[in-house]
């Protein structure tokens, strides 16, 4: 069955650094879309970042919030998404998830079909 499972969680100081790692099975990893979705303390889900499948070319799309900080990828060969955290603010402290998406392309992210049980990240000095 399809397991998604999140690591590399954990606390950073302000302006400090974070791999997230989402390792995949269960299915063709190479062919679908794939995704991060955050939840603060109290607040609802809020959307991060998405990737295209190698096929559609890789393509990146980022929330507002995070552009020009954090970069998503994927390595096939390990079926794995990635999700690098650079310049992290406090406000980046949730629990990030990592999503997969029934088709090769990103579409809203309601559109998820297989969620991660999530990986715990804060941004505290």
């Amino acid at each position: 069955q399809v397991q998604l499972v999140e690591s590399g969680g954990g606390l950073v100081q302000p302006g400090g650094s974070l791999r997230l790692s989402c390792a995949a099975s269960g299915f063709t990893f190479s062919n679908y879309a794939m995704g991060w979705v955050r939840q603060a303390p109290g607040k609802g889900l809020e959307w991060v970042s998405d990737i295209n499948n190698s096929l559609s070319g890789d393509t990146t799309y980022y929330a507002d919030s995070v552009k020009g900080r954090f970069t998503i990828s994927r390595d096939n060969g390990k079926n794995t998404v990635y999700l690098q955290m650079n310049e992290m603010k406090p406000e980046d402290t949730a629990v990030y998830y990592c999503a997969k998406f029934g088709r090769p392309t990103a579409g809203h992210w309601n559109e998820y079909d297989y969620w991660g049980q999530g990986t715990q990240v804060t941004v505290s000095a």
